[in-house]
C-alpha cells in the first residue's frame, strides 16, 4: 500500500513530462484564460455600483469557464431567492454561451426547447464573460435589468471585451 502512494507523485511527474507539447502536438493543446477571484470581485463591485445608480437591489453570481462559482453577492434588501436566481441564470448563460435573453427568446418562439428539458433557467439576466474570443465565465444578475448590469460590469472590468459570441 505504501508503494502505491509513492508511485502516484511519480506518475503525476511523468504525465506532466509527457504533456509538454512538441511543435507537432501544439494543435492538440489549447490555453484557457481563467477569470481570477479579483476579476470576479471587480465584476460584482461594478454591477453593484451600476445597480445603485439605477436604484435597483440585485444579487449576482460569477462563474468561471468550467461553471465553478467564484463570487456571489446579494445587495442589502435582495429577495430571498435572488442568489439562487442569479446562479441559475449564470449557469444557463455559460452553458449556451449567449445572453439568457437570447435563450429565453429561442424557448418562447419554439425554436429550441432544449434549455427547458435540460433544466436550464432561460430567463433574462445573465451574460457569458468573453475575453479575446474565449468564454472565461458568466455573470448572472437577479433582475429584469440584469443583463444591463452585467454588461456594465463586464465593460468596466474587461474594457468592452465581454460581448456575446455570434450564434
Amino acid at each position: 500500500m505504501r508503494a502505491r502512494f509513492c508511485l502516484i507523485p511519480l506518475f503525476a511527474v511523468a504525465a506532466t513530462a509527457f504533456a509538454t507539447p512538441a511543435s507537432a502536438d501544439a494543435a492538440m493543446i489549447r490555453e484557457q484564460k481563467v477569470i481570477s477571484s479579483a476579476g470576479a470581485r471587480a465584476l460584482v463591485d461594478a454591477c453593484t455600483a451600476w445597480a445603485e445608480r439605477n436604484n435597483l437591489v440585485v444579487a449576482m453570481s460569477v462563474l468561471d469557464w468550467a461553471g465553478n462559482l467564484i463570487e456571489s453577492h446579494a445587495m442589502e434588501g435582495a429577495a430571498a431567492n435572488a442568489i439562487d436566481t442569479a446562479l441559475l441564470k449564470a449557469k444557463s448563460a455559460l452553458r449556451w454561451r449567449r445572453p439568457t435573453s437570447e435563450t429565453n427568446r429561442m424557448v418562447r418562439s419554439g425554436e429550441n426547447l432544449a434549455p427547458t428539458f435540460m433544466h436550464d433557467f432561460p430567463q433574462p439576466g445573465a451574460l457569458p464573460v468573453i475575453v479575446d474570443g474565449q468564454v472565461i465565465g458568466a455573470m448572472g444578475v437577479s433582475s429584469g435589468n440584469g443583463e444591463k448590469c452585467a454588461q456594465a460590469a463586464i465593460d468596466a472590468v474587461f474594457k468592452k471585451q465581454g460581448q456575446a459570441p455570434a450564434p
